[in-house]
């Protein structure tokens, strides 16, 4: 990750805090620590992966060059570590007394107080993994997802944008052959355009800010045709998974009366984008079928519709409203969408999961059966495709959680917990099943704003 991404994910968390958890804070979660991080309040989770960095420099004439290479870097996870320093910053950047030893020696703790906040990452052969990442190693989701280059609209797309993206074969030379400069490669040639706008003042030259708004355009259409289809769901399989997570790690808030008061998932742009079509967030705002900007950030706010200063017992007293921040700017708010195609940008807790359940995946035996899939963990009896939905369900061992989405706020203002996804990092990407030959796919990170207007 760049500099610049890690202060616009920190900039994140920075924003949650203000808004959250601070003293004074609008929507602070009831009873949440304001300074000092206390374990039992926090869920955070990231796959825990290495990934494909994409290393692309412009060279003298307009063209580029480049390289791919297979990094340590947990990107992922390196962003879920960002954005809660900007959540939990240093005890001595917020008051010096909280950094001072305190047995009387009046020493400052390591790191001016450093907080060092646990993330639970997730392996790749992890049954956890779906959670965050339910498309990949998805046979189900692959095919789907590839029907769509076979479709008309893919088809007619690929020949009407042809003489547009031919005008980039050259600076793209050394990057990839001109034949794949098309639209069947279009997000990984705005990925390329906008990565260099962000970091070369001279890349004026190589593309004008219309071009890069068409490229743009092309790249929301092209992953929005991959990640849902109406009338074909297993394109959303990612987001039937994620939705299973955000409703158990809500249940771990409510049955715990707000002991777990926020969680965090760091997860991708594509699993955003099936998410987004699968809870028909398009009928809010048609914006829903673009590219998130990066680092952007969905919230789901638990509340109640009065201050309570206890979390009530009755869930028919509890509410949900799901929200959206795109990018990072600080301009940029975070903003109520209703969910399902309603009018209300709210939802009583029990309808929200009586709408999101029947949507979601909600066990691991219940993806491998959606996903017909026999390998890895779905070849264990435990996991195998029964159809058993009752089997291996998230935080069945009554932890805080492992689904790190945004926890949920009680607020009018009481807010009680919040769940956060945050969408993670341009220019890297975890390598999808061989249909994609080239940059497969990218987590939904941080660099600049794109995409959605909310």
């Amino acid at each position: 990750m760049t500099d610049l991404g890690e202060t616009q994910v920190h900039s994140v968390g920075s924003f949650y805090r203000a808004r959250y958890i601070e003293d004074g804070a609008p929507h602070k979660i009831l009873n949440i620590s304001p300074q000092r991080h206390q374990p039992s309040q926090i869920w955070a989770t990231a796959p825990d992966q290495s990934v494909i960095l994409s290393i692309v420099k412009p060279m003298p004439m307009g063209r580029w060059d480049g390289a791919f290479k297979l990094t340590d870097n947990k990107i992922l996870l390196q962003t879920a570590t960002n954005f809660l320093q900007g959540l939990y910053p240093p005890l001595g950047d917020l008051d010096h007394n909280l950094a001072v030893e305190s047995n009387g020696s009046d020493t400052i703790s390591p790191s001016n107080g450093y907080q060092f906040i646990p993330i639970h990452g997730e392996p790749n052969e992890a049954p956890d993994t779906i959670w965050l990442k339910g498309d990949d190693g998805c046979p189900a989701y692959t095919r789907a997802s590839n029907s769509y280059q076979t479709s008309v609209d893919y088809l007619s797309t690929v020949d009407s944008s042809r003489k547009f993206y031919s005008q980039f074969a050259e600076a793209l030379n050394n990057v990839m052959p001109a034949e794949n400069v098309t639209y069947a490669h279009a997000y990984d040639i705005f990925d390329l355009f906008n990565v260099g706008s962000i970091h070369n003042e001279s890349f004026a030259s190589v593309v004008t800010t219309p071009q890069l708004s068409q490229l743009r355009y092309y790249a929301d259409a092209f992953e929005w045709g991959h990640n849902y289809n109406l009338t074909q769901p297993a394109r959303s399989i990612g987001g039937m998974a994620l939705a299973g997570g955000i409703l158990q790690q809500l249940n771990q808030t409510v049955s715990t009366q707000g002991n777990l008061k926020l969680s965090l998932l760091a997860g991708s742009y594509d699993t955003f984008l099936a998410f987004f079509g699968l809870t028909n967030l398009t009928a809010a705002n048609a914006d829903f079928m673009g590219l998130p900007g990066y680092a952007s950030s969905m919230t789901f706010e638990l509340f109640t519709d009065g201050n309570t200063t206890t979390f009530p017992r009755d869930t028919a007293d509890l509410r949900v409203r799901f929200l959206f921040r795109n990018g990072t700017d600080v301009s940029t708010p975070l903003t109520a969408f209703p969910l399902f195609g309603r009018a209300q940008d709210s939802i009583s807790y029990d309808n929200f999961v009586d709408e999101l359940g029947s949507r979601a995946i909600n066990s691991v035996s219940e993806w491998c059966s959606t996903c017909q899939s026999s390998d890895g963990f779905c070849s264990q009896d435990e996991y195998a495709s029964s159809g058993d939905s009752s089997s291996s369900v998230i935080n069945e061992d009554n932890s805080s959680g492992l689904t790190a989405v945004h926890a949920g706020v009680i607020g009018a203002m009481t807010t009680l917990g919040v769940l956060a996804i945050i969408a993670v990092v341009v220019f890297l990407c975890r390598r999808r099943s061989a249909t994609r030959p080239l940059l497969e796919k990218r987590s939904s990170g941080s660099e600049t704003d794109s995409g959605i207007s909310a």
